[in-house]
């Protein structure tokens, strides 16, 4: 299952960018969408986004007990670079970029495999809306960093009991799981502002910026995935099945999101992102069978009113 410069925005919480349909302009056109993105309502694509957000890490969960933890990580990676770079095919733009925004992308996508190993690793150990909730913890923060109201410190202090609900009965049976929970919360904080910087860049049309990311990802994962990875190479019925998640993880719920950021007003955003944890824990419970306690229901509500009470500093649309 994902954190600035000016100000923390809600809307960059997954990959940030817009599509763009001229190559030939430097400059990214916010708001432009994907070319059939004009006749989808835009809270019809967070729908799809907010549900494939962690549908495909519940699959992944289902192929543990095929590939090993990594390699179905590195599966996720591998396929979603290979789809958006046969869509984008982003090396036209890695040609006229400057020596920053490499080292950007560079930087974005070695964060990211690192970011995903981490994430499959504590979903291994953890229910899948823990995790999720965990998430959302460093997010909140930044927003409360950004701008220092009475209103984000409540929020922070909401989502820190809800993590606390989430955390204290499982930290003395499965730390390990926790300490890659953590990770993966700090990760995507960085993730989120790495992100809003490439979806700002005026040097990366539309979504090349993740394609381009994503293949540095699938590179940086090798040592740790490949390995792992290999017996699926000998079965289909597997690849097709890492290669599922990888679409369904990362390619459908990332345009459905710039689909859904492009047209939506920031607050209404903000306002369905706070269900995310509420998603992870019904399709953990729905595919997973991970059923929470009362405590960890009471957690995930106060991470989610955390994250739907924060605001972000006023900036300019």
């Amino acid at each position: 299952m994902v954190l600035a410069p000016r100000s923390f925005d809600p809307r960059c919480m997954t990959t940030g960018g817009h599509a763009h349909r001229a190559p030939a302009l430097p400059a990214p056109s916010r708001g432009s969408g994907v070319r059939t993105g004009g006749r989808i309502p835009p809270h019809a694509c967070f729908v799809v986004s907010a549900v494939f957000h962690y549908l495909g890490p519940a699959f992944a969960v289902l192929l543990f007990a095929r590939v090993d933890v990594l390699g179905v990580a590195w599966l996720r990676i591998a396929s979603a670079a290979l789809v958006l770079a046969l869509w984008r095919r982003p090396w036209r733009t890695w040609r006229r970029l400057d020596a920053a925004t490499k080292r950007l992308l560079l930087g974005w996508g070695t964060l990211l495999a690192v970011m995903n190993a981490c994430f499959y690793l504590a979903i291994d150990r953890l229910p899948l809306g823990t995790v999720a909730a965990i998430e959302f913890l460093p997010v909140i923060a930044l927003a409360a960093f950004a701008a220092r109201t009475r209103r984000n410190v409540a929020a922070l202090l909401l989502a820190v009991t809800g993590v606390y609900l989430l955390t204290d009965v499982r930290l003395v049976a499965e730390p390990v799981g926790i300490a890659f929970a953590a990770a993966n919360a700090v990760l995507f904080a960085g993730y989120v502002v790495l992100g809003h910087r490439v979806a700002r860049s005026e040097q990366v049309p539309g979504i090349d910026g993740l394609a381009l990311s994503l293949l540095t990802a699938a590179v940086v994962a090798l040592p740790i995935g490949v390995r792992d990875a290999l017996p699926a190479v000998h079965d289909p019925i597997v690849l097709a099945a890492g290669a599922g998640v990888g679409i369904s993880s990362s390619v459908v719920p990332y345009v459905c999101d710039q689909l859904a950021m492009s047209r939506l007003p920031r607050a209404t955003y903000a306002l369905m992102v706070s269900l995310l944890p509420a998603t992870a824990t019904v399709i953990g419970v729905l595919v997973l069978t991970q059923v929470p306690t009362a405590p960890e229901v009471a957690g995930v509500l106060l991470v989610i009113a955390g994250v739907a009470s924060h605001r972000a500093r006023a900036t300019s649309a």
